[in-house]
């Protein structure tokens, strides 16, 4: 899916409600570049519904993830409900391949660098993909937003 290519069909707000839990100040600034990514630039709206732009409340209900979409003027417009068992193996592995990242960055030589990153780079976009799959009839996104949600997605995962 290419996006909604409406103007209106975007982010303007994500918040992270007290269900998420706070962690390090790190992971809190991790927290707060990925919002601010996602919201820099995103197409996002529910499926079958034109009246955007949009806030995203996120939360966790037992081992799941809760999409409360609203409107600019906090007008609820849908809630989602996404269970996170089908990305623990992705952000598990992704995260295992970021630490031989950082390591590798120090030791290694730039081809095989590169090749760590080539696996990054992949399992991130395997992530999106699943995203994009398990929400597909509820939210229509493009893969860039896709991409920065997942991000989000999994620095709400990390402890610090």
């Amino acid at each position: 899916m290419s996006g909604t290519g409406r103007t209106n069909a975007k982010l303007v707000d994500v918040e992270l409600d007290e269900t998420i839990g706070r962690s390090t100040p790190d992971v809190e600034h991790e927290r707060a570049v990925a919002i601010f990514d996602l919201i820099e630039e995103n197409s996002f709206a529910p499926v079958n519904d034109d009246a955007g732009p949009y806030k995203l409340r996120l939360s966790l209900v037992e081992s799941r993830l809760v999409f409360a979409i609203s409107r600019e003027n906090s007008e609820p417009v849908v809630t989602h409900i996404l269970s996170l068992t089908p990305f623990r193996r992705i952000v598990k592995d992704y995260y295992m391949i970021c630490e031989s990242y950082y390591d590798a960055i120090r030791s290694s030589t730039p081809s095989q660098i590169e090749a760590i990153d080539m696996g990054r780079r992949g399992l991130h976009n395997e992530g999106s993909q699943t995203l994009m799959d398990r929400l597909a009839g509820k939210i229509e996104m493009d893969f860039d937003t896709a991409r920065r949600l997942f991000t989000l997605v999994c620095v709400l995962h990390w402890r610090g």
